[in-house]
């Protein structure tokens, strides 16, 4: 059993047994019937001998109501169980799949906030030419809300309040690589998932630690350092493919040049750091059907391959050919090209290329097929990889949201929860 399913067991064992003080008793023994039920699973009593659990491919459903529809997140309990009996064994399923693919839900919704609140901020920018590797500009990182630990500005974390220093990226002026970009990205999709009281309980300082990724190995980082806990390495989306869309969302990941260094002509551009926003249903079963992104790689070699042979003038000019498809544009390539440009056009509009968003700074939320296109024309010499990176946003983050949403609802004020039992029997 996993440690943080042994905490909550724990955790409502105890108030069933009176280890937690009488007046919050009955919120702990309920909490974690609440918190399912929040996640959207739908509890009812039959007569059975033992609980029968019908979670459902839930990360392959585009929203909750539509896991719900599909007869998704349905639990039976037996009838004739006592409430310590149900109370006890309901943490379990906090353990299940398909919970956390309903978390995943909330996840989402948390990333698409956090994301689309970066990219509409014109004061986040990146620029090759910047003091210290994150520029806080003028006041300096504390009058953000920031303090240095590291030298030339590849350290900072949080001198106040974690959701105040985290504001500083939504409405403030601050310089940063797509790397901070990414880890910004990442902790402010915590903010939004928890709210900024309970953010600001939930994590310490240096767990909400910025800068260069090698230095947050050296901290209490939640993202990658020694409070990261269980990581899923998955680099080619294998298993996430097979899981389903929501298991994407939120994830980081980037997109790097295939070829050595010595390849590439804009050094700003060797790598696109991203978070996963959203994952359309056609490029979900793409995904699955290609078993991840390897076979992609392929197609981006083929992408590339193709562009070298329709040379041409323009610093943007695949990006207008490709992206925009601008006519007037289109209509320049020669007439030789033009098969070529057909095979560009039928590659980039495979459901993966439209319908996979991320977010990566300074560019905001796009397709990903945008940068692959984009990549072109700042670095033609070398194809480009995609790669998820290493996360827990579905082993410790996850387990940490459950316990603190128990935590929270056991120390509520709030009146006993009326058991749902008889409440789907009526329907």
């Amino acid at each position: 059993m996993a440690a943080g399913s042994r905490r909550r067991q724990r955790f409502v064992l105890g108030a069933l047994l009176g280890l937690i003080p009488a007046a919050s008793a009955w919120s702990a023994a309920s909490c974690a019937q609440r918190v399912l039920e929040e996640l959207g699973w739908r509890i009812s009593a039959a007569d059975i001998e033992a609980p029968m659990v019908q979670g459902g491919p839930v990360c392959e459903r585009a929203d909750l109501r539509q896991a719900q529809a599909a007869g998704d997140l349905r639990v039976q309990l037996p009838r004739q169980w006592s409430e310590a009996q149900r109370q006890a064994w309901l943490p379990t399923v906090f353990d299940d799949p398909a919970t956390v693919c309903a978390y995943a839900f909330k996840l989402g919704a948390a990333t698409r906030r956090a994301t689309t609140a970066l990219q509409d901020n014109e004061g986040f920018r990146f620029s090759a030419l910047q003091l210290g590797w994150i520029g806080f500009g003028a006041g300096g990182a504390q009058a953000k809300g920031w303090e240095r630990f590291r030298s030339f500005g590849r350290g900072y974390q949080p001198s106040e309040a974690n959701s105040a220093a985290l504001q500083t990226f939504y409405d403030g002026r601050v310089r940063a690589e797509c790397g901070v970009g990414r880890q910004v990205a990442q902790l402010a999709t915590q903010r939004e998932l928890y709210g900024d009281a309970a953010f600001d309980r939930a994590f310490s300082a240096e767990e909400l630690s910025i800068g260069t990724f090698l230095t947050l190995h050296e901290t209490d980082s939640i993202l990658l350092g020694r409070h990261a806990g269980e990581f899923l390495a998955d680099g080619k989306a294998t298993k996430t493919a097979r899981r389903g869309r929501q298991a994407f969302v939120g994830a980081p990941g980037f997109i790097e040049h295939v070829f050595d260094r010595a390849y590439l002509d804009d050094i700003n551009n060797q790598a696109e750091n991203f978070v996963v926003v959203d994952v359309s249903d056609a490029a979900a079963r793409a995904l699955r059907e290609h078993d991840g992104f390897a076979y992609y790689d392929r197609i981006n070699r083929r992408i590339w391959s193709l562009a070298q042979r329709m040379p041409g003038p323009g610093p943007r000019r695949f990006e207008r050919l490709l992206i925009e498809r601008d006519p007037l544009w289109r209509r320049e390539v020669p007439a030789a090209q033009q098969p070529l440009l057909k095979e560009l056009d039928a590659l980039l509009d495979d459901p993966f290329y439209q319908g996979f968003l991320i977010y990566v700074h300074p560019r905001g939320i796009r397709p990903i097929g945008y940068h692959i296109a984009r990549l072109l024309d700042r670095n033609p010499r070398t194809p480009f990889a995609i790669e998820l990176g290493l996360h827990n946003l579905h082993t410790t983050l996850y387990r940490r949201w459950i316990d603190a949403q128990l935590q929270q609802c056991a120390a509520a004020p709030v009146a006993p929860v009326t058991p749902p039992y008889s409440q789907a029997e009526q329907r």
